[in-house]
């Protein structure tokens, strides 16, 4: 959520217009994050988040906007992409495709206690079962195509024991995903994205979940474990908190109940999960795009919790 694309009052101004959302009164821009130019804009009816997409087409973005449509249409807690008078979800902004939708209430929940971990586990089965019937299809992005785009051109920024660990998993995940197990996972639309700055409580309330646009359709499981790597871990090294995980997973499982080929896949999807992240942060870190605002991720974070999760046996899913 940096800024690659300023946008001022006025210019938000003359784009809203098309909205059903009163004059604009306020836009300060969004400095986390690195995909998207996002900005709290304030008009006369209300509170919503401005995105221009940077990297994302006109083609691509139904799926993404669909999707949170849909899902909020069915109870789940995600902003609301509003439509233009013409009905459209996008519009071009500065020669490039934005969108408008609803700000959600609460903050950012960065030290979870068991509590959030439940509410997050509960919300995500939620999700994953109200997108059974979504209609678009949208291959998750970073998936392990991309991995292996990705692997080469990372390579020569690490050290000798960083470019064996990478070749090593790699292969490791290439053997996994061959598999009949693997390939029998259940599936849909994931969020592909949900760490703790992706989601919004009020106290102990969950508010919702937002920034979609790294979803895809891909396995539930890989889902649950890029959020159990980032909600239901001791930062400082990448470790389990247990008491987190179990209260995450006992929460999803009390939902959509996971199957034996998930129970059997768990470990080598806890570290896919890390593999992707860390791959993506070192990328984002060597070969970075200008940016108004753009604050890097530390790519040796995930290094550390591939580590700890090829060495330490998980929580179990059940």
């Amino acid at each position: 959520m940096a800024v690659f694309t300023p946008v001022t009052l006025d210019e938000f101004r003359a784009w809203s217009a098309q909205f059903p959302v009163g004059a604009a009164t306020a836009i300060k821009g969004i400095a986390s994050g690195i995909e998207n130019s996002n900005f709290f804009v304030s008009t006369e009816s209300g509170e919503f988040v401005l995105t221009v997409f940077e990297k994302l087409s006109f083609a691509q973005l139904p799926f993404y906007l669909n999707l949170m449509r849909h899902l909020a249409d069915r109870g789940v807690l995600v902003p609301a992409p509003l439509p233009n008078h013409q009905g459209e979800l996008v519009a071009t902004l500065k020669s490039k495709p934005a969108s408008l939708v609803t700000r959600l209430e609460g903050a950012h929940q960065m030290s979870p206690a068991p509590v959030h971990c439940a509410a997050v586990g509960d919300m995500l089965a939620r999700m994953h079962v109200a997108a059974r019937d979504f209609p678009l299809q949208q291959p998750n992005l970073r998936s392990l195509s991309w991995w292996n785009e990705t692997t080469p051109v990372v390579l020569p920024f690490l050290d000798e024991s960083g470019q064996h660990l990478l070749r090593a998993e790699m292969h490791f995940q290439e053997a996994f995903a061959g598999t009949p197990a693997y390939r029998r996972l259940p599936r849909g639309p994931i969020h592909a994205d949900l760490f703790r700055n992706n989601v919004m409580f009020d106290g102990e309330r969950l508010t919702g979940f937002f920034d979609f646009y790294f979803a895809g359709c891909d396995h539930w499981l890989f889902d649950v474990a890029v959020t159990v790597n980032d909600w239901c871990i001791n930062l400082d090294d990448g470790s389990f908190d247990t008491p987190r995980a179990r209260a995450m997973l006992d929460a999803y499982h009390a939902v959509r109940p996971f199957t034996a080929d998930e129970q059997a896949a768990w470990e080598p999807m806890l570290r896919a999960a890390a593999l992707r992240f860390w791959l993506s942060r070192l990328y984002d870190l060597h070969l970075p795009r200008d940016a108004e605002m753009l604050t890097p991720h530390d790519p040796t974070h995930f290094e550390r919790i591939l580590q700890q999760r090829i060495a330490h046996a998980a929580p179990a899913l059940v």
